[in-house]
């Protein structure tokens, strides 16, 4: 068991040994706000970026939602962006506690050092999946479906580092539910774009998760586990960038039903610099160095925050032209 969390801290994680959470909330908490990864919360905002994008452009291509709807949207995903991570790390986290004894970062995980059992971690996971689905409902109908839709991957992801050699696709296509969910909840209906956008999160979580499995790859080989980081090797760098690069056309096909217009040019604009930024930072990154691939990996946040700016400015552009 793991009783001091400075015992969980390595030369490249970003586990640390004290949060804020430790400081303010009882002692008793820690486990499991360390089980969902409160702690370390980029995960969430990298789960949330897509769905805030989907609000955005969504509300851009129907003028007719409701900023109060388009930002209770937001809250609702911020919100379940926490709660669900946290219920998707949990489920990955009974399903590897076996493998994460055998990973030097991840060793100290509550469940593979015994500070919670695997029963405390399945109530906790049941508690967290009803909180989920009370923010489901407050979606549209086919929100609701898409949502109930992609518990299926979430649970089954686990399973893919151990049958092919993708699972940084299968991610994908877990991970990015929420552009379908957000944008469903502003449109109310089924539209291409949503489609073009989701693809492209999907090939934008493939490149940084293929950074990120680089932090464990020598461990992993060890132990069995598959990833991209194994699979592509030397080649890395050329993969990332590929997937990378048809994330930025499905974003601008997403774009595309906009037309000439300001607001298409500054969406433009914030695509552009978002790819710039994604290219600049895999160039620059020594994938054979975890903590480096480690701080690209959560610079990718910046990506998400730069494009949804520029849509939410767009947004807001479109919306006074249409009054």
């Amino acid at each position: 068991m793991v009783n001091n969390p400075s015992q969980e801290k390595t030369a490249y994680t970003d586990i640390q040994a004290s949060t804020w959470f430790d400081r303010v909330l009882p002692k008793a908490t820690r486990p499991y706000t360390r089980l969902m990864r409160l702690d370390r919360p980029i995960g969430a905002y990298l789960l949330f970026i897509p769905g805030l994008w989907a609000v955005l452009l969504a509300a851009i291509l129907n003028p007719d939602a409701s900023p109060l709807r388009v930002g209770a949207v937001i809250g609702l995903l911020f919100v379940g962006s926490f709660i669900m991570r946290g219920a998707g790390c949990v489920i990955n986290d009974m399903w590897d506690r076996d493998l994460d004894r055998q990973v030097e970062r991840t060793r100290g995980r509550p469940l593979a050092s015994g500070a919670v059992s695997m029963v405390q971690a399945g109530l906790f996971l049941a508690v967290l999946l009803i909180v989920g689905m009370l923010i489901l409902l407050q979606m549209k109908p086919l929100g609701i479906i898409l949502g109930l839709v992609s518990i299926v991957p979430v649970i089954l992801y686990p399973l893919a580092k151990r049958v092919t050699d993708y699972p940084q696709a299968v991610l994908g296509l877990t991970f990015n539910f929420g552009a379908l969910i957000g944008w469903a909840a502003i449109s109310e209906q089924f539209q291409w774009p949503m489609v073009w956008l989701y693809a492209g999160c999907i090939a934008w979580t493939f490149g940084y998760d293929t950074v990120y499995a680089h932090q464990d790859k020598t461990d992993d080989a060890v132990v069995g586990v598959r990833s991209t980081a194994l699979t592509f090797g030397d080649s890395s760098k050329r993969a990332i960038s590929v997937s990378y690069l048809v994330a930025a056309l499905m974003w601008l096909f997403a774009l595309s039903p906009m037309g000439l217009s300001v607001a298409f040019a500054i969406c433009l604009f914030g695509l552009l610099a978002a790819t710039a930024r994604m290219f600049l930072s895999v160039r620059h990154t020594d994938l054979n160095d975890p903590a480096d691939s480690l701080r690209t990996f959560k610079g990718e946040q910046s990506t998400g925050w730069i494009f949804a700016g520029s849509l939410a400015l767009g947004w807001v552009i479109a919306r006074v032209a249409h009054l």
